[in-house]
């Protein structure tokens, strides 16, 4: 198994696109949407981090459980065609590949339906059987851990392991980011956790993001946290009571799908460390890459290579 810059496990799935959809009033209200050309992309933690790291130049490995139908050939079919390694990718015959329809309204938020599907089977026999992948790996990147119910009650257990190999985690979370527990317990064995707005509010009930990040230092002494703020950029935090502002990258286009921005940029910020930039530098790469994420539809469609995506910066 070749070398990797970073292992990206957890959630892998199909999302199929309905757009435009009013979200501000009851789908109820019409019998019939008119909405664009329906068709599968790439969604989830995996696709959409793993895609866009590679479109940036960093070796990454997928780890995930697909199922033996028709999405988890796509999946399979799109990660090799972006340069992902899959090798480590688990196949399981009882279970339907996760998919997702996701709504989007005209101006681009949007809300999901959600099959949880093969996804869920990534258990941490399995992490412990990949020991060897994450020793020959910079950085590990799991997402997203609220929906795997038979790995996130062993979480500290899988991460604490992966550390001890010599590999930094990252995690990401979903699903309205869930309470404070397990996190608390997770949180000791994170280099890294940078979740959305709305995520930290459900999790640490603050609603300040420097209160946030505070509320997560209590079990994550030595970690990078921070808060993404959306089109007001992100808050980081290297150390306690240090926090940097990273501004917001103007998109090079229209902004027609959110989706996978949060992911992208995460993407970004390990590609940028790395290529051994400074955490500023790195997070404003990360920022690029979401900025490029919501000019397209899906979490992969309008990703860039890392030249176009730094040119960005000098906007």
């Amino acid at each position: 198994m070749n070398s990797s810059n970073c292992v990206v496990m957890g959630e892998a799935c199909v999302d199929l696109i309905l757009r435009p959809v009013p979200l501000d009033r009851p789908l109820l209200d019409s019998a019939t949407h008119h909405i664009e050309p329906l068709r599968p992309v790439t969604g989830g933690i995996v696709p959409n981090a793993g895609i866009a790291m590679a479109r940036l130049g960093t070796r990454v490995t997928a780890f995930c459980v697909l199922g033996t139908d028709a999405w988890g050939n796509f999946l399979s079919h799109q990660l090799n065609n972006e340069g992902v390694d899959t090798t480590a990718i688990e196949i399981c015959s009882e279970s339907a590949t996760t998919a997702t329809a996701v709504l989007i309204a005209e101006d681009g938020t949007h809300t999901f339906a959600f099959h949880a599907g093969a996804s869920q089977k990534i258990n941490r026999q399995m992490c412990f059987d990949r020991l060897d992948l994450f020793a020959q790996s910079g950085v590990a990147l799991l997402g997203y851990y609220h929906l795997l119910p038979n790995l996130e009650p062993d979480l500290p257990e899988v991460l604490k392991a992966i550390r001890g190999v010599g590999c930094k985690t990252a995690l990401d979370t979903a699903n309205g980011g869930g309470s404070l527990q397990p996190l608390d317990k997770i949180l000791p064995w994170l280099d890294y956790y940078i979740p959305s707005f709305l995520e930290g509010k459900q999790q640490t009930g603050c609603g300040d993001p420097q209160e946030m990040i505070r509320a997560y230092r209590q079990y994550a002494r030595s970690a990078v946290l921070g808060i993404k703020l959306g089109a007001d950029g992100v808050l980081l935090s290297p150390s306690q009571e240090t926090f940097l502002e990273i501004p917001a990258i103007a998109p090079p286009g229209p902004v027609v799908d959110t989706t996978g921005a949060g992911d992208a940029f995460l993407a970004g910020l390990i590609s940028g460390l790395v290529r051994e930039l400074d955490l500023p530098d790195a997070a404003r790469v990360g920022a690029a890459a979401g900025a490029c994420c919501v000019t397209g539809r899906g979490g992969s469609e309008a990703l860039c290579d890392w030249d176009q995506t730094v040119k960005l910066l000098e906007r």
